[in-house]
């Protein structure tokens, strides 16, 4: 069952258990970033991966030498079985789950008239399905207080063809979290980070990014950094729910 009841600030929960996040794709790139930036905020971290073990042991091997606590958790994301087990290795390792990341995620073309059905489903199965089922899975353990963020992606609202099948996903991440924001109220808040041009696919163009930055109003492409900072404002956000967080460089503003 979800966590209920009255929702407690940072500052009112006991202080005898240091709070502990389980952040998906932490092996690399974005997902790496935002685990280390949590260790740093004094989290203590659970490191999931993939095919990525040796960056997962690299980004617990800094957490550690830093002097703070982490641990690997290695699990398939397209298994439709491994949330509760990934969960339940999470809680007995570190003591418990007070926020769940979920970064991790494919960027493969998918151009619309040479998209498979397989395709299609491998997809929603990575980007869309697997932050469902580990919520539900987390929801099960997490205490009053706690919170889950999804980093969900520009191309949900602003089209590139060749990326169709991704961009759906992250429009139905965007609308999971409205969903999971209002079935896990009052005890866990659910919010999404909604990332601009942060890290360019493989295989993408500079000039082609270049052209992106000097379309942003803000003049430039997003860090990963930049998206780290947004998802500890929204662990620590105690009257934010429900929200979607762009963190583009204007470009949903722009003339």
């Amino acid at each position: 069952m979800s966590a209920s009841g009255k929702a407690v600030s940072p500052s009112e929960r006991s202080p005898a258990r240091q709070r502990v996040a389980l952040v998906t794709g932490a092996g690399q790139r974005v997902g790496r970033v935002i685990a280390l930036a949590l260790a740093r905020a004094g989290w203590r971290v659970g490191v999931h991966f993939h095919a990525s073990a040796e960056g997962a042991q690299g980004t617990v091997a800094e957490i550690e030498r830093a002097g703070g606590t982490a641990r690997a958790f290695r699990a398939d994301l397209a298994d439709p079985a491994f949330a509760e087990p990934l969960v339940a290795s999470v809680v007995e390792a570190l003591g418990g789950l007070d926020a769940l990341v979920n970064s991790a995620a494919g960027m493969e073309r998918s151009p619309i008239g040479a998209t498979t059905a397989a395709q299609f489903d491998a997809i929603v199965a990575l980007n869309l399905r697997a932050p469902f089922l580990l919520s539900q899975a987390a929801a099960r353990v997490m205490r009053a207080g706690s919170a889950i963020v999804h980093i969900a992606d520009h191309m949900a609202d602003e089209p590139w063809p060749d990326y169709a099948v991704h961009g759906v996903s992250k429009a139905g991440v965007a609308a999971l979290t409205r969903h999971l924001a209002s079935a896990l109220a009052p005890g866990i808040r659910v919010n999404a980070v909604s990332p601009g041009f942060v890290l360019a696919p493989p295989g993408f163009p500079v000039a082609a990014a270049e052209r992106f930055a000097a379309d942003t109003p803000l003049q430039r492409l997003g860090t990963p950094e930049d998206v780290a900072g947004a998802v500890l404002y929204l662990l620590d956000a105690p009257f934010v729910t429900g929200e979607v967080l762009h963190v583009d460089g204007g470009r949903r503003v722009r003339r």
